[in-house]
């Protein structure tokens, strides 16, 4: 997947516009001064206003599925762009309207 770097200071909110903020791991690469984000950092969300049905609840974490396909950190693929994300337990994607534009992956 090819895309912008995904930083932590990416703004990233869930499909029902309450923000997510990520909990990054080691900070060993960074972009413009802050730390990028890979596929195993979690993402919080509080204040989510899905109305919870059977089984589904309000978004409460999320994280992205796929990454870069040949950049990564510590063996793990960072996060872009256009990669892909859920949040949980809703299955709705992470909605990211601006990612830092230095610097792009593949």
């Amino acid at each position: 997947m090819a895309g912008e770097l995904v930083t932590v200071a990416t703004a990233a909110n869930c499909a029902h516009s309450a923000p997510a903020q990520v909990v990054p791991g080691p900070p060993r690469v960074r972009v413009g001064g802050q730390p990028v984000v890979t596929v195993q950092d979690v993402y919080t969300i509080a204040g989510c206003t899905f109305a919870p049905t059977v089984g589904n609840g309000p978004c409460v974490t999320a994280r992205w599925v796929t990454g870069a396909a040949r950049i990564r950190v510590g063996g793990v693929p960072v996060a872009v762009g256009g990669g892909v994300s859920i949040c949980t337990p809703t299955s709705t994607p992470l909605v990211v309207p601006v990612v830092q534009p230095r610097v792009k992956g593949q």
